[in-house]
Parts: structure tokens; C-alpha cells; sequence
């Protein structure tokens, strides 16, 4: 009897990212589909509740049968967070517990508030023998399987690798009624091919066909399905990303040992979902398991001469072990996420990669078949945010550690796995004369500014509070609102007690950083000065230009800077007039301090020729600055030019000529 090829599924393609079960898992608990998800009236409620809270993004029209809802059901399901269907050959129902009900486990998983916890959540589900073998009569675990699979690949190879179209042909098409041996040396042979290959993607495209004779349904899914499936593997904690393959974090090598199977269960898969929805036990429940896991830990630990110290901590249990191995694993994390920053400028071009594919709304780039880079258009925001986390991360220099510059969680591999939540900015660099706080958005809506103008400013306030440095806020967009670039050009805040702000803060496009960055690394002279230079320039002109005007003054301004980066030829315009803000205080070196109130401008169109406009607090609305600080434009009389300033000085109104009165160095602007 030939093969026929099931390729096995831990996630679904309706939801690829299994780190956004949680947030929506929290949706469900609190609504009134608790033990009724289940019909169509309760999918396509629930399908729109999560709609509604932001969880996913159900465009017009495009769902209207709730296959949304079904899919997230499987998955709370499939990982014990509700009582999945029980069918009559295999019991009863209320055996198990109320259908779509919340179980004992699914309580623990909301309560999982670390991410670590939230990877036990998944470690224990996956450990479950749920998955059906060919036979129909037992069951096995998919995790535990190709544990099985890896561990015997390093124990041939001395490395339990396993790269993505290995795993995409031997291993999600593969089950416990395979001989392992048999398996791995598949994989093998396959590896010594294709490394021998001239053109890899023929040779997988190639091997892929082939294998494909043995499987009824579309190839494109082996491939398709392995993406899915290895994210969802991952999130177990015990494996982790290489290149695009998967290998076994080398902390959790004890605990990989322990749950790895090559044989399948012959217990009832009512039993099976028991133990599923009350929550599996793991290895390291055990003592003596715990125990060899911790000294494993401090073992590695001291190879990689990493200071550590459990000594207050009692281990006289598996829990109170196992507390000591998770403060030794964030200790080991901190450490590897310091290494990961050193190693960013470095990584500089695929950082800019990464805003392209942002700026494209997501997307994915394939460098060679084991390389490539993705950007879920459902994860827009937690990719901006980590881009330019990444980015500053490139630039260097800060006195803060990588993860006190970033709000948002990292998984094992430094992937993104949400954005950060409200209450604070989103990326706080602190360097040794001034702080970055930048805020990012997906927004591109007239709606940016209701939602982020009111917060950035405050954020950026409170870090003006916080640090005794000069505090520099940049709001980056993949478009800026014209309306949201109008409330940061005045950038005024009250902060408690009244006490009145003027912020710094500059909207950028995404496209405008990442064309500034490239210079700064092109040029090899990426430094947080040069991103302060950028800033105090870009914001040098808000007070004279409409919001309108600014932003174009911004984008002339990034194309200008970016080029004198690259080019380390200055451009100075020994003409340049100073700018001259409304109302602005001047002191001249025998009138003393004045004040400026009007201006005195010529319209060629006028028929006054020479026209004085009020000045105190800004320009009339039908009369705008251009870019130069010199020229005006008037809605009637076209453009005119500045020519004199009226100063109102203790004893005397002076007309002050413009610009040569402003240069001769008796006036000076403050």
C-alpha cells in the first residue's frame, strides 16, 4: 500500500499568529458567548464583537458566514481553553464539561501575565496526544513527535537543525506509524541533495511535486502549512527560529528530552481532552526533572560567564524550583537581548527592509529560500513598532538597555509579539546629553489626530518631567494627518498645576526616517546627534509655517540632511534669513529687550504696495510663510516679501529692516 500524506495541523491558517489567541480569548471570556459559541447566530455575533474590539479586521462584507468566529473557536478549543465538541463515539459530553464553555485551564491561561507563563499555557496543550493517528484508533502529539525527529537529527548531525523544507516534506507529513530512523534519514538524504543542488528553488520546487504524489490535496500547502505550523511550535518556548527552519532552544534541551515521543496513545480521546482542558502536567512538575533543568541552566550560564544569584531562593519543591529556573531564564533573556542590540548595526539593511515592507501596508521578501523577512498585514503595528525599536537599537549610543527602550513584548527569537499597551510612550532612548521618545502609528486616517495627539503629547510632557535632559519626541506615521502635524507644530501642553509646555516633537513619515537612516548607515555616520540635528531642524520653521507648508518643509529638509550625510558636503546659504516667530522676543545691544508685533511686507498685486500685518500672536489666516522665513503668500494679493519688522522696545516702536537689521550682530532673537 502506498503513502497518503496528512499533513498535520497545530494551528490555523484563519490565525496564524497564536499570540493573538490571548486578546481575543480575553474578548470571549467577558462576553455572553461563554458556552455559546456554537450556531450561526452566536459565530457571526462573536465573529462581530471581536471586529468591534480590534481583534481582527473584518472588511465589508468579506465574512459574512462567521468563519472568523469558527476558527478562533477551534483554536481555544484545540489548546483546552474551552470544552471542545465531544462527538457520540467518544462519549458523552457533559462527561467532559458544557460545550464552548470556559475550563479550569482556559482560567490559568488568562491569567498567564508573562510570556513565559503564556508559552507553558501552550507548551502543556501541545504535549496533549489529541491529534489522530491513521488508524483512527490512537493518538499522538505533533511537538513531542518532531521533538523525536530533531533530537535524533543531533544526535547524527550534532545539531537538531531542521530547516524549512525539511520540516515542509518530513516533518508535519510525518506521524509516529513512521519508522523515526526511516524518517531522519529521508531528511538527510534530502539535506546531501540539495546541498549539492546548483539552484535551490527548483530542487525544492522539484522534491516538493514529488512528494506531492502522495498527497491528495493543493502543494502549495506543504510549504503554506509549515510557515503556520512553526510559528505555532514555537510559541511552546521549547523551540525556536533558524534561518526559517526551527531548532531546540538550547536551555530547554532537558525538558525537549523528557517530552519527545516516537509512540503514539492508545488512551480515549475523551481522556485526552480531560487532561487537555485541566491542564496537562509537564516534565518539570517533577522534582527530579526540575532539579536536573536548573542545574542545566547554571551550567550554561556559567559557560557563558552570565552573574547570577538564586542563593535567596528555597528549592525544596518542583514550583520553588522551577520559580528559580524562570528569574534565571529572564536573567539569560536580558543577557542574549543586549548581545541581539550590539548586533543591529549590522543588521541595518533589513531593517530598512522592514519599512519597506510597512510602508507597503506588509508584505513579505524573499531573499533565498532559507532567508526571508515578513511583515503579517494583521501585525502592522507590533512590526512598526519593533522596526524602529530595531532601528535605534542601529544607531547606538543609548545609556538605557534594549528592554527598557521598548514597551511591547519579544518572543524567544526577538520577534515581535504584540504592541505595546496605552499609558506610556511607545520607545524611550536615553542618551547621555538628550532622550528620544518616538511614538508610531498605523494610523493614516483623518482619525490620527483624535487618537494620537492628545497621548503623544502627554507621554512626551512626562518624559520631560522624568529626565533632566532635553527631551526630543518623534511621531512617525506611514502618512501624516496635516491635522496631526497642526497639533504638534504648536506642541503645547499643561502640565500639572497649570504649568504650560512647549514640546518638541516632530511628525515624520515613515518613509522620511527611513531615507535619513539609510544615509546615516550608507555613510557610516549613524549617530543620535545627527537624529537630534534632524529634529531641531525639521522644527526650526513651525512657528512661521501653517501645517501644510511644514510638512513640505520637513520632507525638503530630510531629503537635504540626508544628502549632506552622504555627500559630507555642508550646504550653508550664507543668505539664509533668520526666522523671526510671532511675537518674539528680541534684545538689541543699545534699545534693550523688545518685542516683535507686526510686520511690514510688500505685495506687488496690492495696490498699497506696502501692506502691516498684525504679528503679536500669529499672521492673519489669509497670509502664510513659505519655507524661507521671507516670503509670504496672501490669499488676494498673491506673494509678497517681508521687508521690516515692528519692535515694540521700552522707549520707542523701531521698523526694523528684514533681514539685514536681523544679521549686522546688534539683534539677537530669543
Amino acid at each position: 500500500m502506498s503513502e497518503q500524506i496528512k499533513i498535520w495541523l497545530v494551528g490555523n491558517t484563519g490565525l496564524r499568529n497564536p499570540n493573538r489567541i490571548q486578546e481575543g480569548f480575553s474578548v470571549f471570556a467577558s462576553s455572553a458567548f461563554v458556552g455559546n459559541l456554537h450556531g450561526r447566530d452566536n459565530e457571526l455575533g462573536f465573529m462581530n464583537l471581536l471586529d468591534e474590539k480590534g481583534i481582527i479586521q473584518n472588511e465589508e462584507g468579506k465574512d459574512s458566514s462567521g468563519s472568523h468566529a469558527r476558527k478562533w473557536r477551534l483554536m481555544f478549543a484545540k489548546n483546552g481553553l474551552i470544552y471542545p465538541q465531544i462527538q457520540k463515539k467518544d462519549g458523552v459530553q457533559k462527561d467532559l464539561g458544557t460545550l464552548d464553555d470556559i475550563t479550569p485551564f482556559g482560567r490559568s491561561f488568562l491569567k498567564a501575565d508573562t510570556y513565559p507563563a503564556v508559552q507553558e499555557c501552550y507548551l502543556r496543550a501541545m504535549s496533549v496526544e489529541q491529534f489522530p493517528m491513521p488508524d483512527g484508533k490512537q493518538y499522538f502529539s505533533p511537538l513531542r513527535w518532531l521533538l523525536a525527529i530533531m533530537l535524533e537529527l543531533e544526535k547524527r548531525t550534532g545539531s537538531s537543525e531542521l530547516s524549512r523544507i525539511e520540516f515542509a516534506l518530513w516533518g508535519h507529513t510525518t506521524n509516529p506509524s513512521y519508522d523515526l530512523s526511516k524518517v531522519v534519514d529521508n531528511i538527510l538524504d534530502l539535506r546531501e541533495r540539495r546541498a549539492a543542488a546548483p539552484a535551490k528553488r527548483p530542487f525544492d520546487k522539484k522534491e516538493i511535486a514529488e512528494r506531492g504524489k502522495n498527497y491528495d490535496k493543493k502543494a502549495e500547502n506543504f510549504l503554506d502549512y509549515s510557515d503556520m505550523n512553526m510559528r505555532y511550535l514555537r510559541i511552546s518556548g521549547v523551540l525556536q527560529r533558524k534561518g526559517r527552519g526551527l531548532i531546540i532552544v538550547p536551555t530547554k534541551h532537558v525538558l525537549a528530552e523528557k517530552l519527545a515521543k516516537t509512540t503514539a496513545s492508545a488512551e480515549p480521546i475523551i481522556e485526552q481532552y480531560k487532561l487537555l482542558c485541566n491542564g496537562a502536567p509537564l516534565p518539570t512538575d517533577n522534582f527530579e526533572v526540575a532539579k536536573s533543568l536548573l542545574d542545566d541552566l547554571i551550567k550554561q550560564m556559567k559557560e557563558r560567564h552570565i552573574l547570577f544569584d538564586i542563593s535567596d531562593l528555597p528549592l525544596n519543591t518542583s514550583t520553588e524550583i522551577n520559580i528559580a529556573r524562570q528569574r534565571l531564564e529572564s536573567i539569560l533573556a536580558q543577557t542574549d537581548e543586549i548581545q541581539y542590540a550590539n548586533d543591529q548595526r549590522n543588521q541595518w539593511e533589513e531593517i530598512r527592509d522592514y519599512m519597506t515592507l510597512l510602508i507597503k501596508g506588509g508584505g513579505k521578501l524573499v531573499y533565498d529560500e532559507d532567508n526571508a523577512i515578513e511583515v503579517p498585514k494583521d501585525e502592522t503595528p507590533a512590526y512598526l513598532e519593533w522596526t524602529l525599536w530595531r532601528a535605534a537599537l542601529a544607531i547606538d549610543h543609548m545609556v538605557n538597555k534594549p528592554y527598557e527602550v521598548r514597551g511591547f513584548k519579544l518572543d524567544s527569537d526577538f520577534m515581535p509579539v504584540s504592541a505595546a499597551g496605552g499609558g506610556k510612550g511607545d520607545l524611550y532612548c536615553e542618551f547621555s546629553d538628550f532622550t528620544i521618545l518616538t511614538e508610531v502609528t498605523m494610523s493614516t486616517s483623518s482619525r490620527q489626530e483624535a487618537m494620537e495627539g492628545e497621548p503623544v503629547r502627554r507621554h512626551v510632557s512626562d518624559a520631560v518631567l522624568k529626565y533632566d535632559k532635553p527631551v526630543y519626541g518623534m511621531f512617525i506615521a506611514v502618512r501624516i494627518d496635516t491635522n496631526t502635524a497642526e497639533t504638534f507644530r504648536h506642541g503645547v501642553w499643561y502640565a500639572k498645576g497649570d504649568v504650560k509646555q512647549r514640546l518638541d516633537i516632530v511628525p515624520l513619515t515613515l518613509a522620511q526616517f527611513q531615507k535619513y537612516f539609510v544615509a546615516m548607515f550608507e555613510a557610516n555616520k549613524a549617530t543620535p546627534e545627527k537624529l537630534r540635528d534632524l529634529i531641531l531642524k525639521c522644527e526650526s520653521r513651525r512657528d512661521i509655517l501653517e501645517a501644510p507648508i511644514w510638512k513640505k518643509y520637513i520632507d525638503t529638509t530630510v531629503s537635504e540632511k540626508a544628502k549632506e550625510i552622504v555627500s559630507g558636503i555642508v550646504v550653508r546659504k550664507a543668505d539664509e534669513a533668520p526666522l523671526v516667530p510671532a511675537g518674539a522676543i528680541v534684545r538689541h545691544v543699545t534699545l534693550g529687550e523688545g518685542q516683535v508685533v507686526a510686520i511690514e511686507a510688500n505685495f506687488p498685486e496690492c495696490s498699497a504696495k506696502t501692506v502691516e500685518l498684525p504679528y503679536l500672536r500669529s499672521l492673519p489666516d489669509e497670509v502664510s510663510f513659505c519655507p524661507d522665513g521671507r516670503t509670504l503668500l496672501h490669499d488676494r494679493f498673491g506673494e509678497g516679501t517681508v521687508y521690516t519688522y515692528v519692535i515694540i522696545f521700552p522707549k520707542v516702536i523701531m521698523r526694523l529692516t528684514y533681514p539685514s537689521a536681523f544679521m549686522d550682530g546688534l539683534l539677537t532673537i530669543e
